[in-house]
């Protein structure tokens, strides 16, 4: 869908975009195609779309996978969508699903597209999900992006692998290392599950409105053998949100608003870690080894 088109779509539907949904559409053919060379899709693949605005990602997604599921919050949207990918003379059509209550409209037997009107967020949240034979690839809404990786990457199984634009910023903390001013909350409980991988930066000009804001593409793989099994995941979460809670202060001393103080220095001990040592200062590796060990003294 090139720019002309979508400018002309949504005056004839006079659909007005809103930053509080974060409606930045991605128009430019080759940042698709390289976001869509990223997720390295099979034929044989389950793709989850969060956001797909008026579809042009979702043109290729459809294109190359088997089956695509596309979340959109947006009525107006909605209605465009199942208008751009309706049954046609070949057969293809794509089913609406809506919350209880709502319609679904016809589906053929070849169509690999299905359409939800809902709250991506909220869906997550409220629908538990098996994600792991699926893949994420999606332009974020930028004011959601963060909890919906969290969410994500937190399922009992979550997706195989996830391409997301969204803002560099994000990306950043999403990459950054022990040390480095970006690693924090989000990266741990990210990368509790996920290594990041390739990256590249998007410019503004080629979304439409143009955000305020660089954006970047990256890469998210499910590590192969995961850190923590899944009932270690709460102390985990827990212990990463309290470290981070006071930066400036010290790990243990924090610590010791919820554990008892003797495991702690115990556990600090066998992980040569230094009781003044502050949480941007600590790995993922040892964080889980903590969790771990505490996960059996959980606040």
């Amino acid at each position: 869908m090139k720019l002309t088109e979508m400018k002309q779509l949504l005056a004839e539907r006079d659909i007005r975009l809103t930053k509080s949904l974060g409606q930045n559409f991605l128009h430019d053919a080759n940042q698709l195609r390289r976001i869509v060379g990223a997720a390295e899709l099979k034929r044989s693949d389950r793709v989850l779309e969060i956001g797909p605005g008026l579809g042009p990602l979702t043109e290729l997604l459809v294109q190359q996978a088997r089956e695509v599921l596309a979340i959109e919050k947006d009525a107006k949207l909605v209605t465009v969508l199942k208008e751009r990918f309706a049954p046609t003379e070949r057969g293809h059509s794509c089913r609406l699903h809506a919350p209880p209550g709502g319609q679904e409209c016809p589906r053929s037997e070849t169509t690999n597209l299905r359409l939800l009107h809902d709250d991506a967020l909220d869906y997550l949240s409220r629908e538990p999900h098996d994600w792991g034979e699926w893949k994420v690839v999606s332009n974020l809404p930028y004011s959601v992006a963060s909890p919906i990786l969290v969410e994500l990457a937190q399922a009992r199984r979550g997706p195989q692998r996830m391409v997301v634009t969204l803002q560099i910023e994000v990306a950043k903390r999403l990459l950054a290392a022990p040390g480095k001013p970006d690693y924090g909350v989000l990266t741990l409980l990210v990368q509790l599950a996920y290594e990041p991988q390739t990256w590249f930066k998007v410019p503004a000009g080629c979304f439409f409105p143009e955000p305020d804001v660089d954006s970047a593409c990256l890469c998210l793989v499910r590590r192969e053998q995961p850190l923590l099994a899944p009932e270690q995941r709460a102390a985990f979460c827990a212990l990463v949100k309290r470290s981070f809670s006071q930066r400036r202060k010290m790990v243990f001393k924090l610590l010791k608003q919820d554990w008892p103080e003797p495991r702690l220095a115990a556990e600090f001990e066998r992980l040569n870690l230094s009781p003044r040592i502050r949480a941007e200062e600590v790995s993922l590796e040892q964080f889980a080894q903590l969790a771990q060990s505490l996960s059996r003294h959980s606040p």
